[in-house]
This record gives structure tokens, C-alpha cells and sequence, in this order.
């Protein structure tokens, strides 16, 4: 962790939002950190919205496509970003997190990898926060995790693998080149790997199939992106297995 606060913290500019509510919230409030994508072709589309009275969203940290980190909401505030959502026994995680959005023209867009300066960010402004709230690395989550039916966003090219070798969010421990030819192996009881999902954190109805194969994508998004496609085979259980033993 930081002695110090990184370059990017550090230098981060400030252009507030009005969309939040200003009731104050304590710092033992806040227990999760939220990524996401803009979804918007450009910088300036997206600050626009994110400052619309109209729109009613908004974030506390704005990664623009130069790296740059722009706080928008102060953390002790509660900005507009997750929306209806849950992940464990939590609903409606607005007033238990930080929203961190990142510009990427989103899947309706063009959908883009993040570039490095973007990542460097990234990963300074994330450890900054989990060191400063004592953040679990369980609950560090996309917004695709915590509303599974109606999000994609930060999407299978959010580098969720490589943040988790810096202590960011969770990864499995699992070889891929011992497990991809699990890829086309069906499960023989789908129940086992959505009561894993379960464990792991996701909210969904199992007697609904549309739930079941839109939340199986959001984990396949972000422990599985080569290949999305909303079935459960050999592979995603045994990912799912490794994940739901990780606690902290």
C-alpha cells in the first residue's frame, strides 16, 4: 500500500456533481467500491451527463480517457451511480460505496480496451480508497455484478485479472491452460454452480431462466471473458468453486 498519496490522487482535479444526496454518511459506511463504464463516445458526453440535474447519475471518481482522475462527489456523500442493485444481504448500494467511472464508449459504442494511463489510475485511486476504507477485496465489484439483468458495464475487458495480482478485487487461483478445455464440457447439475454464484455474492431469482443466464453472463464477463455466453459448462463451475472459499 501507499506511504504516500500517488501522483494520480494527488493531482486529481475537482468538477462537482449536483446529482447526490447531501445527507452525510460515516466513513465505516462505506464498504464497497464500484467500477463502471460511461457508456458515452467522449469525455465531454459524459461529464455533461454526469452534471445533468436531468439524469439524475453521477459518480465520485471520473477516470477521463488521458488517466485523469476528476472527483465529481466527495466521498462522504452519496452519489447516483449504482442504482437498484445488490450483491450478498446488501440492497441498493448507493449509501455502502464509491462509484469510480471510466471513460469507454461501452458496448453500444464500440467497445474499447482501457488503455494503460487509464489503468494506472485505476489501480492508484483503488488502492488509495481500499487503504483509506479498509475495503475487503470481496467487495470489489463491476456494475455488472451488482445488477446483473440490466448492466455490462465495466465488461470482459476491464483488466479484472490484473488488479487482483495488485490486491484489487479477486481472481481465481486457477490455471487457464489447464481448465479451457473444460470450455465445451456441459455440467451434469447446473444448481451446484448457481449456488456457488450465490455464495459468491450475486442476487438472482433460480426459479427464473432469464435471471439465471443473464446473471451466468456477468460472471462469465468478469472470471471467464473468452467466452460469453450465458451457459454454465465444466469450466465456470470449477471457476466458481475456487471463488466462493475467498473471504478476505
Amino acid at each position: 500500500m501507499f506511504k504516500i498519496m500517488p501522483k494520480n490522487v494527488e493531482k486529481m482535479a475537482h468538477n462537482y456533481s449536483i446529482n447526490f444526496y447531501n445527507k452525510k454518511r460515516s466513513k465505516k459506511q462505506i464498504k464497497y467500491l464500484i467500477y463502471h463504464y460511461t457508456g458515452m463516445k467522449n469525455d465531454d458526453n459524459a461529464m455533461r451527463r454526469l452534471t445533468s440535474p436531468k439524469k439524475k447519475v453521477s459518480c465520485h471518481y471520473y477516470i477521463n480517457q488521458s488517466g485523469k482522475i476528476i472527483q465529481m462527489v466527495p466521498d462522504k456523500y452519496i452519489a447516483w451511480h449504482a442504482g437498484i442493485s445488490s450483491w450478498k444481504k446488501d440492497k441498493l448500494l448507493n449509501s455502502k460505496s464509491l462509484g469510480i467511472e471510466i471513460s469507454n464508449p461501452g458496448h453500444e459504442n464500440g467497445y474499447k480496451k482501457f488503455n494503460k494511463s487509464q489503468i494506472k489510475s485505476i489501480k492508484e485511486l483503488s488502492l488509495y480508497l481500499i487503504k483509506k476504507y479498509k475495503i475487503n477485496k470481496i467487495n470489489i465489484l463491476g456494475h455488472s455484478d451488482i445488477s446483473p439483468l440490466r448492466k455490462k458495464d465495466p465488461g470482459e475487458k476491464f483488466p479484472w485479472e490484473y488488479l487482483a495480482k495488485k490486491k484489487i478485487g479477486i481472481w481465481h487461483k486457477l490455471q487457464k491452460e489447464k481448465i479451457s478445455h473444460l470450455r465445451k464440457n456441459k455440467i451434469f447439475n447446473n444448481l451446484e454452480f448457481w449456488k456457488n454464484l450465490k455464495v459468491i455474492g450475486y442476487s438472482f431469482n433460480l426459479k427464473n431462466n432469464l435471471e439465471l443466464k443473464k446473471t451466468t453472463i456477468s460472471f462469465q464477463r468478469r472470471f471467464r471473458p473468452e467466452l460469453i455466453n450465458g451457459e454454465p459448462d465444466k469450466e465456470c463451475f470449477e471457476i466458481s468453486k475456487s471463488l466462493k472459499n475467498i473471504r478476505k
